[in-house]
């Protein structure tokens, strides 16, 4: 059968790459077409857009691009109609999936929808939307499924993909090795260029003044090493090292780290950080008077606590950085207490089922669906 998937970041990317193996296991001869990236193409996807070409950030940023976003759509609606899918899938990316489900539904295809938007925290009447138009959605949050429930939308908790991830990984020793006596901080500025012109200067400053510390910065896929020299320089404290993240934070003490799925895959390695996040000032002005939640990080939201420090916009300042940093370095009340809450974290996102297996199985029989109607 033949299965269209839309993934439009990094994380995407990874969770995508995951569902075409465990989509494979179920139907051998499936034909997959995909926007996403490297991680989706090497499980055998057939990726026609690279998810770096489409990270646009805030609202700012989307209306700067406004022209490629709208042909991207067009490009989508096309090469959906011209691919003929029996499933449409599609993978978080709310800004443009939402659209492309619409239009898909309408159309007649099956629909999909794996990793939830953000509907709890902006944009609640969408709620209504997703459920005219997604035929099946599948959330990994454990609030979202009764989120959906107040509204008499029956959905899919099927865990969280990265725990399956985490898994492996931890099984697995990094590949990287510690300097003897040197703690080491890691740093995530994110995959996005935008967020890394923002963030990676600040972090830069703040450790600069760790001498006794190695500082590693996680290079994104989709990013080229000439962005980051840019602010590193010929800086021989600082490491720039690419595709190995986890190996990363395995190794790390610390971790400055951009809010995303980064800070969820830190917390579960283990590591002590600090979220960062700064974005174009008339784009917070206006989320802040738009987005209802009291933390921008997933490991706060799932908690529902300050369990890690965020320091977002005007609080993201190198002062109070250092600051934080200090105690995720040295205070050692802070690292136990950190690290309890990563273990209640772990608890309530454990899950005995494999996700990508479960969205496998759903996806599956939504495409056997959509071929008995055709016979």
């Amino acid at each position: 059968m033949k299965y269209y998937i839309i993934a439009g970041e990094a994380s995407g990317d990874l969770h995508g790459s995951n569902m075409i193996r465990a989509l494979k296991q179920q139907d051998p001869e499936a034909d997959i077409r995909c926007w996403g990236g490297d991680l989706m193409q090497a499980a055998g996807g057939n990726v026609v857009k690279h998810y770096r070409d489409l990270a646009f950030m805030g609202f700012v940023e989307v209306i700067r691009h406004l022209g490629t976003i709208m042909g991207n759509i067009r490009f989508c609606k096309n090469d959906i109609a011209s691919f003929k899918p029996d499933v449409v899938v599609f993978i978080d990316y709310p800004g443009f999936n939402m659209r492309i489900a619409q239009w898909a539904k309408l159309q007649g295809y099956k629909t999909a929808y794996y990793i939830s938007p953000t509907v709890w925290a902006w944009k609640e009447k969408r709620v209504h939307h997703i459920h005219k138009y997604v035929d099946e959605m599948m959330v990994i949050l454990p609030f979202e499924k009764a989120y959906y429930d107040k509204y008499g939308y029956k959905v899919s908790y099927v865990g969280h993909p990265l725990m399956e991830v985490m898994k492996k990984e931890e099984m697995k020793p990094s590949t990287l090795e510690k300097s003897a006596g040197k703690k080491i901080i890691a740093l995530l500025p994110g995959s996005r260029t935008q967020e890394i012109r923002k963030l990676l200067p600040i972090m830069l400053e703040c450790v600069a003044k760790y001498a006794d510390c190695e500082c590693i910065i996680a290079q994104a896929p989709a990013q080229d090493a000439a962005l980051y020299h840019e602010f590193t320089g010929d800086n021989p404290a600082v490491k720039l090292v690419q595709h190995k993240t986890y190996d990363i934070l395995k190794i790390a003490d610390a971790a400055l780290v951009s809010s995303g799925t980064a800070t969820l895959e830190t917390a579960l390695l283990g590591v002590p950080q600090v979220v960062v996040y700064k974005i174009n000032p008339l784009t917070y002005t206006l989320a802040k008077n738009l987005v209802k939640v009291k933390y921008i990080s997933l490991v706060n939201l799932i908690l529902d606590r300050p369990a890690v420090k965020e320091l977002i916009q005007d609080d993201c300042t190198v002062a109070n950085v250092q600051t934080a940093l200090d105690d995720i370095l040295h205070n050692n009340e802070v690292i136990s207490t950190m690290k309890a809450d990563y273990d209640t974290l772990k608890r309530m996102l454990h899950a005995d089922h494999n996700a990508s297996e479960l969205v496998a199985e759903t996806v599956y029989r939504l495409a056997l669906k959509s071929v008995q109607n055709i016979l």
